[in-house]
């Protein structure tokens, strides 16, 4: 591949940790020989995971895979709002495509040496190095599974550099296919169901990672007969064989120092430890309007540090989070209430000093109210109802960085594939059951068992509302801000209609080019051979 990296970049050891996550760290002034040792191996595949963090929970991940969508456009600050509103600056410059793209690249060649140097090391126990190896592939596929998503053909890389390349080739999308599958199915063979540390890779891992890529393929130009039917296969595997469980409470899926449930099946790990140098965390931040300038309130840990880069799009709020009665969602995913945490007037502490009520109310009412209330018909792009699933009041203080996971694989999503899945195949009643299963977690509970049946009644769906539009809306519902959104929408070759009927700042900027990123301008430049752009750009 083109991209120039020294011979290892970033790797991190670690064996043990007091609270058994994967835990790093930093290894330096090593030569090429460490890593045909034992310890080398074991670096090289902590060293595997290192991109995670460059992509999960951060700007670069985020603004990549969540905003611009039907759902979440821009808010009012950043310097990447171009890449919501499908503007002109978005282009081969733009620095999240090159990061991403360098970032994953580099690792990938970690994983390389993980599984290229495997059978070569002394004394390396058969166990060690089968799982070893299972974690990098997983690591590799993951990878190039969003490489290809983003960009289309990109180079698939299955060797380690050992030199300096200056030549790069695209391969074709079908090719990156079978060895993200092939990766897969290694890793899905040797790793364990689970893992002493959390946040190494498992074999469900590795299935529902399956399930999504056969998900993915069969709607693609490169589909295979039998793609929706083993989506469906590995989705139902993890769902039935692992003892995962969807939480009673929709809300308690994302509450902090709880991220590793019932319903997790993986997740990315962070550390407040400065050392590793991963300031990147700031999910916490995004979605969350402009509170701390508003009567009674100041910034604090608990209501976070507004960056206001991301706000929900009016469909969102108003059309998929319309049923407030019988479905809990909105209030368990969305903060509408900030209470006086500085006190001024005829404000106490505690009380209420914004109020986001999500219908319209008069502007005598408005005047009535000794707090702040906001009608959506006031919403603006510094306020608007906050996605809280990120929530971080463990931060050191304000300016620090988030340390939780981030939950990027969870039952829910199983749940929602192996419906489409079915969908697709034409099974129709039994997607809407498994859809049903996940409405009926979210239904209200009621003063009484009838007044909480009659909600779940009312949540209930049929084979006949079984269309891909539903299911995208409904893993809206359910999956938005968990960094899928984009995904989604190529997926099902949504993207452009979906924004122009649902996104007012978007609407009129994209174009079927925007179904792909730009390839990086360094990628194009430093390739001596010529690296085709994507149209387009």
């Amino acid at each position: 591949m083109k991209y120039i990296v020294p011979f290892i970049m970033l790797l991190a050891v670690g064996t043990s940790s007091c609270n058994k996550m994967l835990d790093e760290d930093i290894v330096t002034n090593v030569t090429d020989d460490f890593y045909n040792t034992k310890s080398g191996f074991q670096t090289a595949v902590n060293g595997s995971y290192v991109s995670m963090r460059n992509f999960y929970s951060t700007e670069r991940g985020m603004t990549l895979t969540e905003t611009g969508t039907d759902l979440v456009t821009n808010g009012s600050d950043g310097n990447f709002k171009f890449t919501s509103q499908y503007t002109s600056q978005l282009d081969s410059r733009y620095d999240h495509v090159r990061e991403v793209w360098n970032s994953f690249y580099q690792t990938i060649n970690t994983c390389n040496v993980v599984v290229d140097r495997a059978d070569k090391i002394p004394d390396l126990e058969e166990t060690v190095k089968k799982k070893g190896v299972a974690e990098a592939k997983f690591c590799r596929a993951h990878y190039h599974f969003v490489l290809m998503q983003m960009f289309g053909a990109v180079p698939l890389r299955l060797h380690e550099n050992a030199e300096i390349v200056r030549e790069a080739y695209r391969d074709s999308v079908s090719a990156i296919y079978d060895a993200v599958i092939n990766d897969l199915l290694a890793a899905e063979a040797e790793l364990p169901a689970t893992q002493a540390e959390w946040g190494r890779a498992t074999k469900p891992a590795a299935e529902h990672l399956l399930s999504r890529v056969y998900l993915t393929r069969a709607s693609s130009p490169e589909a295979k007969a039998g793609d929706y039917a083993n989506a469906a296969k590995y989705a139902d595997m993890v769902i039935k064989n692992y003892g995962f469980k969807l939480l009673a409470d929709v809300g308690q899926v994302w509450a902090q120092g709880k991220e590793n449930n019932d319903e997790t099946i993986w997740a990315a790990q962070y550390t407040t430890d400065p050392l590793y140098g991963y300031p990147d965390n700031n999910a916490c931040r995004f979605f969350l309007m402009q509170y701390d300038v508003l009567k009674g309130m100041k910034r604090d840990l608990p209501n976070g540090t507004p960056w206001k880069r991301f706000r929900p799009t009016k469909f969102l709020i108003d059309t998929l989070y319309k049923d407030r009665i019988h479905d809990v969602r909105y209030e368990k995913f969305y903060t509408t209430l900030w209470k006086t945490n500085a006190p001024v007037d005829n404000l106490k502490m505690g009380d209420t000093a914004v109020f986001l009520p999500g219908y319209d109310v008069s502007d005598a009412v408005i005047a009535s109210k000794p707090y702040m209330l906001v009608p959506p018909r006031l919403y603006t792009e510094k306020l608007y109802p906050s996605l809280n699933k990120f929530a971080d009041a463990l931060r050191p203080d304000n300016q620090a960085s988030g340390v939780r996971p981030f939950i990027a694989m969870r039952l829910a999503e199983a749940y929602l594939i192996e419906a489409e899945a079915l969908m697709m195949d034409g099974k129709k009643q039994e997607a809407a059951d498994l859809v049903n299963v996940i409405r009926w977690r979210s239904a209200r509970i009621g003063a009484s068992p009838a007044e909480t049946q009659a909600n779940r009644d009312a949540m209930t769906v049929t084979a006949a509302d079984m269309t891909i539009d539903f299911i995208l809306d409904e893993r809206g519902r359910e999956l938005v801000g968990e960094q899928l959104r984009w995904f989604d929408l190529t997926r099902t070759h949504k993207l452009v209609e979906r924004v122009k009927l649902h996104n007012d700042e978007a609407r009129n900027n994209i174009k079927p080019t925007h179904v792909l990123r730009p390839i990086p301008q360094d990628q194009i430049d430093r390739t001596v051979n010529e690296f085709p752009q994507n149209p387009g750009y």
